[in-house]
């Protein structure tokens, strides 16, 4: 294929979110998923596991992608999917002691999330996970905190609205950040949180802490609290700064 035609097509998925599209550009950047999860064989984790990490950042990469940037996916998406598969290998050396059970279920959360997002062409809710793995909500939060699944990629979520991503709410470092003012613009736009959820921004975003940590931190609340309210706050925050990303 083309890099005229891979244009076109970029384009064409911009402006309609046909996820037919997006799946058509994702199977021809497939070999890079491949070559990426190879080089990373031999530190502990499967092939199938690291090769799935890959395929996840590669269909995220694809929603981000600005073909009028002038620079091409390859080039993009490679240092995209390389960090993806450090951070898993980062986050994974914290589950020397957790169970064992909590471990393949993050495994079975993050199989499911791609199939799921590859077929509709969204996240799930930790509600359709936990339903279709017949699993406590909670527990399908403690395994996602296992992986560090929830941070900057966690999701976020009301009755009705589909899961976003927290890329949606704070711009990453590959496309707009530059651009985002984050201390100005995130102090106006918390200054009616109260001193609670101020706390959990700053621990969860700021310090990097795990939701369980959190909860710690915020006396002793439960890890599904901490959640409950993550969520909440994050789509206030999606509400007041959408015009920063217009």
């Amino acid at each position: 294929m083309t890099e005229e035609r891979i244009n076109e097509l970029f384009k064409r998925y911009k402006e309609s979110g046909d996820i037919t599209i997006r799946n058509q550009i994702a199977e021809h950047y497939l070999y890079i998923t491949e070559i990426l999860a190879k080089k990373f064989v031999g530190r502990g984790v499967e092939y199938d596991d690291l090769q799935q990490i890959a395929a996840m950042a590669l269909v995220r990469g694809i929603d981000r992608f600005d073909v009028e940037q002038g620079v091409q996916f390859s080039t993009f998406i490679t240092p995209t999917i390389t960090g993806e598969i450090k951070n898993y290998f980062r986050d994974s050396s914290r589950m020397v002691k957790v169970p064992r059970r909590l471990s393949e279920l993050n495994l079975a959360v993050r199989k499911f999330s791609l199939e799921y997002e590859k077929e509709k062409g969204e996240k799930p809710k930790i509600k359709t996970i936990a339903q279709s793995l017949k699993v406590d909500e909670e527990e399908i939060v403690k395994a996602l905190e296992v992986g560090g699944t929830v941070s900057l990629d966690g999701m976020t979520a009301n009755d009705e609205e589909n899961e976003k991503s927290l890329y949606g709410v704070l711009a990453s470092s590959e496309d707009r950040y530059e651009r985002f003012e984050t201390k100005e613009t995130l102090s106006s736009a918390m200054q009616d949180f109260s001193d609670e959820e101020k706390a959990l921004v700053k621990y969860r975003f700021v310090d990097g802490l795990s939701q369980s940590d959190t909860a710690l931190k915020l006396g002793g609340k439960s890890q599904m609290y901490v959640s409950r309210m993550e969520r909440k706050l994050l789509e206030k925050l999606k509400d007041r700064l959408k015009d920063v990303f217009s």
